[in-house]
């Protein structure tokens, strides 16, 4: 069962500079993935501005969302991974992390070109980082964090 913390915030001085945020909370098995990618999508696709930019996120989140589940979770459901959005006028910013051991980050290469072997490992980062206009890991690679210029503002 998923749980949503539901801390929704709307700080707004005008519409225009409205702030939400939702924090997420989801089991860390392969089982849970396609239902709290779409707990995600749910809450995130009023806000897209175009099929292009939700596919964008949708694509991205399953390929963050199984890591977090294969890789920090171990496919473990009772193990928790939370994730963390932000919208504002200019952006999308979503933090998804997960309880494993991490890994090198400076091992995420750039590119292809950079000697990645995608046929093993990798495809994910390199998809994320062609459709996010800025993926980075944080506390040892146990935190994605993913930003995404909102379409107005690209």
């Amino acid at each position: 069962m998923i749980s949503q913390e539901s801390s929704l915030q709307a700080r707004s001085q005008t519409a225009e500079q409205q702030q939400i945020s939702k924090e997420f909370a989801f089991p860390g098995d392969v089982d849970s993935l396609a239902s709290s990618r779409q707990a995600l999508m749910d809450f995130l696709a009023p806000y897209c501005g175009g099929e292009g930019e939700e596919l964008d996120i949708f694509l991205t989140l399953q390929e963050g969302l199984a890591n977090a589940v294969l890789h920090g979770c171990q496919n473990d459901g009772s193990r928790t991974i939370h994730c963390r959005v932000e919208i504002d006028p200019a952006e999308f910013v979503i933090t998804i992390r997960d309880p494993g051991p991490g890994f090198d980050p400076g091992m995420a290469t750039e590119s292809t070109e950079a000697g990645t072997n995608v046929s093993q490992h990798g495809r994910g980062i390199c998809l994320m980082r062609s459709l996010m206009d800025e993926v980075t890991y944080r506390h040892h690679g146990t935190e994605l964090h993913l930003r995404k210029l909102r379409a107005a503002n690209a």
